[in-house]
């Protein structure tokens, strides 16, 4: 399988042409950041082992998650605005996310609703450090996205529609 690239283009903007992000070779020095055993879920399905493998390209972080003999790549780039994309094999290419949530109490990251769900507590606690106080209290953040992958609003707890995350 291609290896699958995010990156910005020249300028501060980065395009996803058609709903696909562009991309280029990773950054020198990019490597692993960890790895970890966890549990996944594919469309509601019951939770199965998967691993899941976090990895720094420079501005973009990659999820890999395996899940027996799927692999779904979830892209993070925070430059110079953050945005998220879906990694698809059959067009290799990049698409826009349209939602991402994360359960703080059970450790559940969720993306476009239940399509891919994984048990992924050091990215949350990672989050918790990040956003300290801010974070204090809560349990369910819920990000929507644009057809371009930028963040079109955030929602927290109640703030939230029903249904809107595990």
């Amino acid at each position: 399988m291609p290896r699958p690239q995010l990156i910005p283009l020249i300028g501060a903007t980065a395009l996803f042409g058609g709903g696909v992000i562009l991309g280029l070779p990773p950054a020198a020095g990019a490597g692993p950041l960890y790895t970890l055993t966890t549990s996944c879920t594919l469309r509601d399905a019951a939770p199965v082992r998967c691993i899941v493998e976090a990895e720094d390209q420079g501005t973009v972080t990659l999820y890999r998650h395996r899940i027996g003999k799927e692999e779904r790549i979830i892209g993070i780039a925070e430059e110079p605005y953050v945005r998220m994309g879906l990694w698809n094999p059959s067009s290799r290419g990049w698409q826009a996310l349209a939602s991402a949530s994360a359960r703080l109490s059970t450790n559940t990251l969720c993306f476009n609703g239940s399509d891919l769900c994984v048990v992924n507590p050091n990215y949350l606690n990672s989050l918790r450090q990040e956003r300290g106080a801010a974070l204090n209290g809560r349990d369910l953040i819920r990000v929507t996205f644009g057809s371009d992958g930028r963040i079109n609003a955030y929602c927290y707890d109640d703030g939230c529609p029903s249904g809107a995350g595990r």
